[in-house]
């Protein structure tokens, strides 16, 4: 795991462009305090920030192929690279070292552009092939490994983090303002654009190539169902609990100590009792609030308890939440106001004094049909399938002119194209009106859920609820939960593994139908069947609590309200919102009169955000002057 970072263009000078280079990767040294490395030359300028883990003395990066040609930086696992390491060898090649990122180079060789279709495991990694003069890169099919980049004006950038751009003479920091909107209502911009303006993200599961100054992206792989009618929910239940039992064997291979994050769910559980079975000793950890009903510690700790793993866990209080908010939107590189990235964040740090690597449940929800809405998702495909277009439509029609009274919303949602009704659309705000009354200007932007259609257009030939999690696996999944989990854990030196996002687990999810994933009342059917057989009965069911935060009660107390109110009334605020609304949100909030938490905290953390990038010349002290170790 590690930090990578970089440029090319089509002539520089190599001294300068060294320099350029190890300022770019000092930005992100957290991600690799154990070792730097860079190559330089008249086109290209690779820099790498390394946490070893695997191969702890000849891994060192970037590394070469025999003759030199091959130049590669990489972040990530390869979990089936001793596989593919025996295959290299017996086609020829030689290696050098026992990591894996070796493979990458002898990959390459042996198939080209195909190589990242042989990978199983979470990855981005940039190789410069000096012969041909190409520089060929790819992100892990789920995007669990981020991946920026900027082509503008011949120069391109890229890198784990934006960040590390701020670093390079030829880069044009500026505020993607267009997209503000879209972030307030969903969290995040549900694109491969970014809040800095010709940044993108290059999504999961492509590829790219430079030459002369010419960039192509494509895709390498697709997620397609290919749903078997065959088997029973029984014989499902058994295949994940096999398949799984592999995955978190793969997800294991390190030559440091592994430990695990544990929730009070499902998936974290089945993740620690997987690996308790070849490790009875596992470190498991634990993050806690002192107000109990929002703390999750009573039952990881029972667990924990009940199964013989050791539980460490730590607690948070709300001067730390507010004082780490403002670090964490640094490390965050765009505003996310999701408050789980909190706790997560002091969950790694407290990891990082134990261990080097983690095993979590992130992905079992979007993979098995884990969230609420994909239950809501199957009401209304029944819906469908029994009331005309025609009828559904008149009735929410005439529902909409109506008082509330109960299910006039599910009539009035009923009567729309899944696409126009997905919830993460509009997660913040009720609706563009609802959100628009706070900002400054009329961004003319789209409603929300337009952003959405075009996900929604590829797999219309789906039911709903597979519909939503093909959705989320590209959305959601890719730029809020794994990008959370990436820059908490990086931001603490940590490296988070996601065994439930394993292309073993996804080929299996893909062929569950849809009945054994989610019904009109459970969620996770058959994952949860699986569980059951393996964990206490009170885990296997127990409600999905995500990282609950008590910041809505927080925020009535005067301390923090004023803490916010002093940024609501600040020059970046005057900028762009009306700050006379903002004012009232937190007025209604704090007197109970509303529960505006989520409004609150999204346009909180975009100021802080935009302090961090745009007004402030220098990086906050608190990241960098730290002992990473």
């Amino acid at each position: 795991m590690c930090g990578i970072t970089g440029f090319a263009q089509r002539k520089q000078d190599a001294e300068e462009a060294r320099r350029i280079v190890k300022k770019m990767a000092d930005l992100i040294v957290y991600r690799g305090p154990d070792g730097e490395g860079y190559y330089v030359d008249d086109q290209v300028a690779l820099g790498h920030r390394r946490l070893s883990i695997i191969d702890l003395e000849g891994g060192k990066q970037p590394m070469y192929n025999e003759d030199g040609s091959l130049v590669v930086i990489f972040n990530g696992e390869v979990y089936n690279f001793q596989a593919l390491r025996s295959e290299l060898l017996a086609a020829g090649h030689v290696f050098s070292t026992q990591s894996d990122t070796e493979v990458l180079l002898h990959g390459y060789e042996q198939w080209g552009e195909e190589l990242p279709c042989k990978l199983r495991g979470m990855f981005t990694f940039v190789l410069w092939d000096k012969k041909t003069g190409t520089l060929f890169g790819a992100r892990d099919i789920f995007g669990i490994k981020p991946f920026y980049y900027y082509n503008r004006d011949g120069l391109f950038l890229f890198g784990s983090e934006i960040k590390s751009f701020l670093a390079h003479p030829g880069f044009h920091k500026e505020l993607n303002e267009a997209r503000i909107p879209e972030y307030l209502s969903i969290e995040y911009i549900p694109n491969e654009e970014t809040m800095f303006k010709d940044v993108f993200k290059l999504p999961g599961a492509h590829r790219f190539t430079w030459k002369d100054g010419f960039l192509k992206i494509d895709r390498y792989y697709d997620i397609r169902y290919h749903i078997d009618e065959s088997k029973s929910l029984e014989e499902w239940e058994k295949i994940i609990t096999d398949t799984f039992a592999e995955s978190v064997a793969a997800h294991q291979i390190a030559d440091v100590e592994v430990g695990c994050f544990l929730s009070s769910g499902v998936d974290s559980s089945f993740v620690v009792n997987e690996v308790a079975k070849g490790t009875p000793h596992v470190k498991s950890f634990s993050v806690g609030y002192a107000e109990e009903k929002y703390s999750e510690l009573p039952y990881a700790q029972a667990f924990s308890k009940e199964i013989g793993v050791p539980s460490i866990a730590n607690k948070v209080d709300a001067d730390q939440f507010f004082a780490a908010n403002q670090v964490i939107q640094w490390y965050l590189d765009e505003p996310m106001p999701n408050p789980a990235e909190v706790p997560l964040y002091f969950l790694a740090q407290n990891a990082r004094k134990y261990v080097k690597v983690v095993l979590s449940g992130e992905g079992a929800d979007e993979l098995f049909g884990g969230y609420p809405m994909y239950c809501q998702a199957v009401h209304f495909m029944d819906y469908e399938k029994k009331v005309p277009a025609w009828l559904r439509q008149l009735a929410g029609a005439t529902a909409a002119k109506l008082p509330d009274f109960k299910g006039k919303h599910f009539l009035v949602r009923g009567a729309k194209q899944p696409w126009q009704r997905y919830m993460r659309a509009n997660y913040v705000f009720d609706s563009p009106a609802d959100r628009d009354q706070y900002l400054k200007k009329d961004y003319h932007s789209p409603a929300p859920e337009t952003f959405f259609k075009p996900y929604f257009d590829k797999v219309a030939d789906l039911d709903e609820p597979t519909q939503l999690q093909w959705v989320d696996m590209h959305t959601w999944m890719l730029y809020d939960i794994l990008l959370k989990a990436d820059r908490m854990s990086m931001a603490n030196s940590l490296e988070l593994r996601v065994p439930f996002l394993d292309r073993e687990m996804l080929e299996v999810a893909l062929s569950i139908p849809q009945r054994y994933r989610s019904g009109k009342e459970a969620t996770k059917i058959a994952l949860r069947g699986a569980a059951f057989k393996q964990l206490p009965e009170s885990v296997a069911h127990r409600k999905k609590l995500g990282f609950p935060v008590p910041l809505n009660d927080w925020l009535r107390q005067d301390k923090y309200s004023e803490m916010v109110r002093e940024k609501f009334t600040g020059p970046v605020a005057e900028k762009f919102f009306n700050t006379k609304a903002l004012c009232r949100l937190l007025d209604d909030h704090k007197a109970g009169r509303a529960h505006n938490m989520t409004k609150i905290w999204s346009f909180y953390s975009f100021i802080l955000w935009y302090e961090l990038y745009f007004v402030n010349t220098e990086p906050p002290a608190a990241v960098y002057n730290r002992t990473f170790g």
